[in-house]
C-alpha cells in the first residue's frame, strides 16, 4: 500500500491485489457496494454519496493482505474511473479474466487525518 496522486484533489492509496483461484474462478476476497444506480441514502461509510465502496473484506484473502478495509471508497481500478460507474460496470472492471493484479486507487477517510487535517 503506499500513498498515490490525487485525484481532483482527493489524497488517495494505491493497492494492489493479487488475484486467487477460488472454487475454479480468481477470487479478490472483498465485496462492493454502491454505483450510481443505487440508494446512495443507504451506504452506511458516507449518506448520499454514490461511489463505490468495500463492503466486506474477506479474513486472510488477498484483499486483506494487500490492506484494503470495508468503508474504502474505490475511485480507480487498473485505470478506469470508477467515481460514476454503475453497480455493474464496477463488478465488470474488477473481474476481468484477464487480469491477475488489480491495481486500486482509493479513498480512505483516515489519509485526511494522517495528512495534518485532524478536522476530518
Amino acid at each position: 500500500m503506499a500513498a498515490g496522486s490525487p485525484i481532483g484533489g482527493i489524497p488517495c492509496l494505491l493497492i494492489e491485489i493479487l488475484k486467487e483461484p477460488v472454487g475454479g474462478s480468481a477470487g479478490l476476497g472483498f465485496s462492493i457496494g454502491g454505483g450510481i444506480d443505487q440508494d446512495a441514502s443507504r451506504n452506511p461509510w458516507a449518506p448520499d454519496d454514490t461511489g463505490i465502496f468495500v463492503t466486506n473484506v474477506m479474513p486472510d484473502g488477498p484483499a486483506a493482505r494487500a490492506g484494503l478495509n470495508p468503508g474504502d471508497k474505490i475511485l480507480q481500478a487498473n485505470g478506469y474511473d470508477l467515481t460514476m460507474a454503475t453497480h455493474k460496470d464496477a463488478i465488470k472492471y474488477l473481474t476481468k479474466k484477464k487480469e491477475q493484479v488489480i491495481r486500486l486507487k482509493i479513498f480512505r477517510p483516515d489519509i485526511l487525518r494522517t495528512r495534518g487535517n485532524p478536522a476530518m
